[in-house]
């Protein structure tokens, strides 16, 4: 797949090709079912787009505030249908606000965040075009700390590997259009998973770089 570097920043950190871009213009780029699997994130419209979180029922324990940045909102039916076009197979999480946009299919999966009576939802649940039984997940969302947080919606690198283990198969080429955190690029590099992935707003890519770059370097510290 060849993009235009004249208007698209790239970072290349071991298996994932990330770049600075609206996902628009990079699926625009991307023939007809070139990915294996998409694995996205996309903005709910539910006002997420920055805050102070709790994670956790310590007090003392809450990701940071982020600053406010008002891009919280639902994608247009264009991208889902790009998406459909450039993928085989998707993971949309939020789909539970998008049903509208989406094709009828029965293997939804639920992450419990294994931590109730909070302000956060006890769970998450993703849409995909897998026909299986829905799954649950717990990972519970304390997890985040050992991450860090750099982004209001960030997801534990623990649940992209569990999906990743679960729905994609060896050798598959894997799409994220909202890059966000990174947390999906570590889980990729860690599995060995090809990951092209893209996000618009220049302080999360340049966060999330920097996290997946921090994450590789250690990694490679235990190979032998």
């Amino acid at each position: 797949m060849t993009l235009n570097p004249q208007n698209m920043r790239q970072e290349q950190v071991k298996y994932c090709t990330l770049f600075n871009c609206d996902c628009m213009e990079l699926m625009a780029r991307c023939p007809d079912k070139y990915f294996d699997l998409a694995i996205v994130d996309p903005p709910y419209g539910i006002g997420m787009d920055g805050q102070k979180l709790s994670v956790c029922k310590n007090p003392k324990h809450n990701r940071k505030e982020h600053q406010k940045k008002e891009w919280d909102k639902p994608p247009p039916i264009e991208y889902f249908e790009e998406l459909k076009r450039v993928s085989k197979n998707q993971i949309i999480w939020g789909g539970n606000y998008f049903v509208k946009s989406l094709d009828p299919h029965k293997g939804w999966i639920v992450w419990y965040k294994g931590q109730q009576g909070l302000s956060m939802s006890d769970c998450e649940m993703a849409y995909s075009t897998f026909d299986t039984p829905t799954r649950v997940i717990t990972i519970n969302r304390c997890e985040l700390l050992k991450d860090g947080t750099i982004h209001p919606t960030q997801k534990p690198v623990a649940l992209y590997k569990w999906l990743l283990s679960k729905y994609a198969k060896p050798g598959w080429k894997i799409l994220d259009t909202h890059l966000g955190s990174g947390s999906i690029a570590v889980a990729c590099n860690e599995m060995g998973f090809n990951l092209t992935a893209c996000e618009i707003d220049n302080d999360y890519f340049n966060a999330a770089c920097g996290r997946v770059r921090e994450a590789a370097k250690q990694g490679d510290l235990f190979v032998v």
